[in-house]
């Protein structure tokens, strides 16, 4: 462990008083359609108007929850100077500017540091997967984290890019003063811990799934980017601060609360779920946009259910 690295145990916590701002609880927003499947801006803030009333500590624009690949690249650019128009100054807000090209890549990074986003989240191009080697991919990150006008979270989701950003890898990536953290959606607690061990002190590690956040934390992790803190915001909140406090036992059941209704709404139903769940919660979900397809009606009395197991299961711990 070198001389940066986390300690094994210490954690910081992402209360009111923390003076990192990039620690605590984060939403991956899902981006509203209308049945016409344009944009629905109304949609959209009135969803951030509740999560902005929540403890949450921001909000990370157009990650995969947002249905990115599908956007225009104008929808891209009206999304960021919406959610910014409505959150700025309220919630930290990251931007999923990561592209396939570093050109573009760098310039919706500019485009989304001038509407006054906090900092970047920014997966490893893919599609020409058998060139992104981990030279390839290093020297890519290394020029964006150089370029860039916004300090830099890596984002590793394999089950989507086919690509995972090894510990080792990471944690080179990790020394350079503009990288500020990443948000890893494996599902391996042994690469969580690998790059715990090496990070440097600063480096921030989140859990991009709800069902790794107590892992990610026990390992060193400063809290989580999470698909279903979309419709469970304040009851991952107060896993997290459980944590914080040192009552483990407590987080540990909310983190075995959260498990089904986090594999409904990510591994089975993907952002349909998402979308759906919002709907039953009383949010603005709507319509996916094609080739992704809502769900079924037999589909969404089974979340009806889980959504409402999730409620009698948690009610003591609220």
């Amino acid at each position: 462990m070198t001389e940066r690295s986390a300690s094994s145990h210490a954690h910081a916590c992402a209360v009111p008083t923390d003076p990192d701002r990039f620690s605590g609880i984060f939403l991956p927003i899902p981006t509203p359609f209308r049945s016409d499947e344009e944009l629905d801006l109304p949609a959209l803030e009135e969803n951030l108007s509740r999560w902005c009333a929540t403890g949450i500590r921001g909000f990370a624009v157009m990650g995969s929850t947002g249905e990115f690949p599908a956007l225009s690249r104008e929808e891209k650019g009206t999304l960021l100077a919406a959610v910014a128009d409505k959150v700025k100054g309220k919630k930290i807000l990251l931007a999923g500017t990561g592209c396939e090209s570093l050109r573009e890549t760098l310039l919706l990074s500019r485009e989304a540091a001038a509407l006054g986003y906090d900092a970047l989240l920014v997966l490893p191009p893919h599609y020409y997967k058998g060139s992104m080697t981990d030279a390839t991919l290093e020297r890519y990150f290394l020029d964006v984290a150089d370029l860039a006008p916004l300090p830099l979270f890596l984002y590793n989701m394999p089950a989507n890019t086919g690509i995972n950003l090894s510990p080792a890898l990471t944690v080179r990536l990790a020394a350079h003063p503009n990288v500020a953290g990443i948000k890893d959606s494996t599902f391996s607690a042994s690469q969580l811990a690998a790059i715990a061990a090496d990070m440097p002190k600063d480096f921030r590690l989140f859990a991009g799934r709800g069902s790794m956040l107590l892992a990610t934390l026990l390992l060193g992790g400063r809290g989580g980017t999470l698909a279903v803190a979309n419709v469970a915001p304040e009851f991952c909140v107060a896993l997290h601060e459980a944590w914080c406090a040192g009552d483990l036992e407590r987080a540990r059941r909310m983190q075995f609360c959260l498990l089904p209704l986090n594999e409904a709404v990510t591994v089975r139903f993907g952002p349909a779920g998402i979308k759906a769940a919002l709907d039953l919660a009383g949010y603005r979900g709507g319509p996916c946009r094609k080739p992704l397809l809502s769900l079924s009606s037999d589909q969404k009395e089974e979340l009806k259910r889980i959504l409402e197991r999730f409620a009698e299961d948690t009610r003591d711990l609220r």
